[in-house]
């Protein structure tokens, strides 16, 4: 995360926010920003995605959460970097279990399957490590984040991604709730199907380790930006398998040992 200014000039910043702002606005995908901003200046790409948020926040939309991404080791390797991103998650990403998706709502959908953590109390004070973490988590649920790119043929770079609000789309989240005195996110071997065929596995292992690395790595992130995690906020964790694409249609199910399954239908 950003500690000090960008490099990157106000101007090209501000260039890259309407690049994507009208991609969003008009549901068709933009070329790619790091032309104005870099492929992996950290702080010129965060502060794109800070000025799109703080226009949604004006525009009446409201933060529930945060979404990692990049918690794969072959995904960083993939795009040069040594650690993880993260989006924002507003109000209007939610989608019920089981829910259809309308075209259009999320511009070029892929899903994943992971482990999202609801908080009941705030990460703003103290030590953020592994036990104060888990003492803030109200509970675990199942997962299935629906990934969006307003960035062409998710022809994206480290700078694009994080600049494009870490590629967040849409989320939605099981009903079974488990608390982590009763679940280990570690064992947990996830599922995911399209159409009732198996298109990714992996578990919980798979996310830093241990998912809740990801949310401590966050919490320290988002306390240092000057916006901690709070209580009743949703972290999605990050992915336990391969991303997928869906095409209008589509029935995704993913299922996590311990947490059930989670279920959403893209229209035609």
């Amino acid at each position: 995360m950003p500690e000090t200014q960008p490099a990157v000039g106000t101007d090209s910043i501000a260039a890259a926010a309407a690049r994507l702002r009208e991609a969003a606005a008009t549901g068709i995908p933009a070329a790619p920003v790091r032309d104005l901003i870099g492929p992996d200046d950290v702080q010129a790409a965060y502060a794109v995605q800070l000025q799109l948020t703080a226009e949604r926040i004006e525009a009446g939309a409201t933060v529930v959460g945060r979404k990692i991404g990049l918690t794969s080791v072959a995904v960083q390797e993939q795009l040069g970097v040594d650690q993880p991103d993260f989006g924002i998650l507003f109000d209007d990403m939610e989608y019920a279990d089981g829910a259809v998706v309308p075209a259009g709502a999320i511009l070029q959908p892929r899903v994943e399957a992971e482990i999202a953590f609801v908080l009941k109390a705030d990460l703003a004070e103290g030590p953020l490590d592994d036990a104060r973490v888990r003492e803030a988590v109200d509970y675990a649920v199942a997962a299935i984040e629906i990934c969006g790119s307003r960035v062409a043929d998710w022809d994206i770079s480290f700078g694009d991604t994080v600049a494009d609000n870490a590629s967040a789309g849409g989320y939605v989240l099981g009903t079974q709730r488990v608390s982590l005195r009763e679940f280990d996110p570690v064992a947990a071997e996830m599922t995911m199907a399209i159409d009732g065929e198996t298109v990714s596995t992996g578990s919980g292992a798979a996310c830093l380790g241990d998912p809740v690395n990801a949310v401590v790595w966050l919490a320290r992130q988002a306390r240092e930006l000057g916006a901690p995690l709070r209580a009743g906020q949703v972290i999605l964790s990050g992915a336990l398998g391969p991303m997928r694409p869906v095409t209008p249609g589509n029935a995704v199910q993913a299922t996590v040992t311990g947490l059930g399954t989670v279920s959403v239908t893209f229209s035609e």
